[in-house]
This record gives structure tokens, sequence and C-alpha cells, in this order.
């Protein structure tokens, strides 16, 4: 049994239908109480991956854990080891840890210290780990979707500033495989996608797609943190800018870590754009 936290998000509602199609029991963690029933093959269990207490039940009897750190508890919570814990206690041999490139590129950094624990804290375990660093995702257009719909524009900073963002799809199917694969264990990988694209490169992707033109307004980063402020903690508003404004040579270069372990390419933007064109329609 593979239990898995942030089911319902970017990469979890891909990485749980893998996981179920490959015949694997499978058991979706949610705070709220869903409406919807699971696909078949999958249970849900309403707990709190912040409430180590409210996990324990969970984690009985599961084999591996897939483990993703959502809003505020990206920022404080109870101890690491707490959740660690119950897993153990509960039979989980097998860890995969969402984390982030950052971590690797910019370790000080304050906004990701609470990843940096977790890190810590998975490979002290005991338990098989593998850790996944992904860069940007691609999803963060959805932030664009309203202006492309309302006024076919795209509103950003750093217009010609490429970073290789990466298919929350690939995410999943790496974490697919660290889940289920032997091989993986106290392994790091680093996921981007196949090439650096820009911000300005990624509004002209979604404008191919829907086959209309969508323009490209430059934000400075003043007005750019003006706006993300709004639902964003300021050290993790300073940190994003940073890396989007001046990122390093180590973040906007090509990991070849999603082609090594799923044995094809990673997925480029405008495949993204495709699959989520009616978000911006």
């Amino acid at each position: 049994m593979i239990v898995v936290t942030g089911g319902t998000g970017n990469i979890g509602r891909m990485l749980v239908p893998l996981l179920a199609e490959a015949g694997e029991g499978v058991v979706v963690v949610s705070r709220r109480r869903r409406t919807e029933g699971p696909p078949a093959g999958v249970r849900h269990a309403q707990a709190d991956v912040g409430n180590s207490a409210s996990m324990r039940p969970v984690l009985d009897g599961a084999d591996a854990f897939f483990l993703l750190l959502g809003g505020e508890l990206n920022s404080h919570g109870e101890s690491p080891n707490a959740l660690l814990d119950a897993a153990l206690d509960g039979g989980v041999k097998r860890i995969v840890l969402l984390s982030s490139q950052i971590n690797a590129t910019r370790p000080e950094a304050l906004s990701h210290a609470r990843l940096r624990e977790f890190e810590a804290a998975v490979r002290a375990s005991g338990a098989e780990f593998t850790i996944l660093r992904p860069g940007g995702f691609a999803s963060n257009a959805f932030a664009w979707a309203e202006s492309v719909r309302t006024q076919r524009a795209v509103f950003a900073p750093f217009g010609d500033v490429a970073l290789p963002v990466v298919d929350p799809a690939d995410i999943a199917a790496v974490a697919a495989a660290a889940l289920r694969e032997d091989g993986r264990a106290g392994r790091t990988y680093e996921l981007t996608g196949p090439m650096a694209i820009s911000p300005r490169q990624q509004a002209a992707a979604i404008s191919r797609a829907l086959g209309e033109e969508v323009a490209f307004v430059e934000l400075s980063r003043e007005e750019a943190r003006a706006h993300m402020v709004r639902f964003m903690p300021e050290e993790v508003v300073d940190g994003t800018l940073d890396v989007l404004g001046v990122p390093l040579p180590s973040e906007q270069a090509v990991s070849p870590d999603v082609e090594n372990v799923l044995h094809r390419p990673a997925r480029p933007f405008d495949e993204w754009v495709a699959r989520n064109l009616p978000a911006f329609q």
C-alpha cells in the first residue's frame, strides 16, 4: 500500500492514477472530506499531514509514503520526526519526499528552511528514501489563465529570463518510479524540463496553442512583488523573485534526471499548454 499526500494537487492527481493503473493499493490523504469518490482501487483518508497523530492510522500497514508539504507546512509545524516516526511505526519502508531545487542551488534560503529540515530527517530516518528536487513548475502559468481568458495578455516580470520549467506530469512519473521500483534508494533527483524557456516565450506558446495573439506585458520587480505579497510570505516572494530574475547558472541548466529515470525526454512547455488549454480559452 502506498500513501500519497497532496493527492488532489498538480502532482498528486497525476501520480495517483499512475500508481492505481500499475496495480498498487493507494490511499490518498486530504484534510477535507471529498465529495466525489476516488478512482477505482484508490481509498481516501481524511487526515492532516501536519498532524502526525491523525496520520498514524493512515500509515498503519503502508509500504511506501509520498510526502508533499503544502501551504503553511512549508514554513512551520511540528518536528519532521513526529511524522516520520508515525510512518516507520506503521511499517513504511520507502519514503519519497518532494523537495525543491533551491535546496541545492541556494542552501541558505530562508524560504526553504523547513524543507531542508524534512530532507535531513528523511535521510536520517533509516527508511529507503528518494528526494525529488524540481525546479519551477510549468503549471505556474495557471497564474496567467484569467488574464489570458479576459484580456489575451500575460503579465509577468523578467520577460526574457529563461528557466527550464518542469511539467508536473513528469514529476509524478518520477515519483511513481521511485515509489515502485528498486534501485532508487538514497538518490536525489533534480527535475527540470528539456530546455530553458522565458516568460515571453511561454506567452508565445500559449498564443500558438490558442491560435490568437496573446500580448506579453512586462512587470517591474516592484510591481510583481506588490502582487505576490498578497498571498505569499515576504521571504518566499523575495526568494522567488531572485530565482526568476537573477537565476544562478545551475538554475538555468537542464538536468538529465527525468530522462534517466523515465527513459524518455522530459515534456516541453508546449505539451503542458496543449494538455491544459481549456484553462486559457
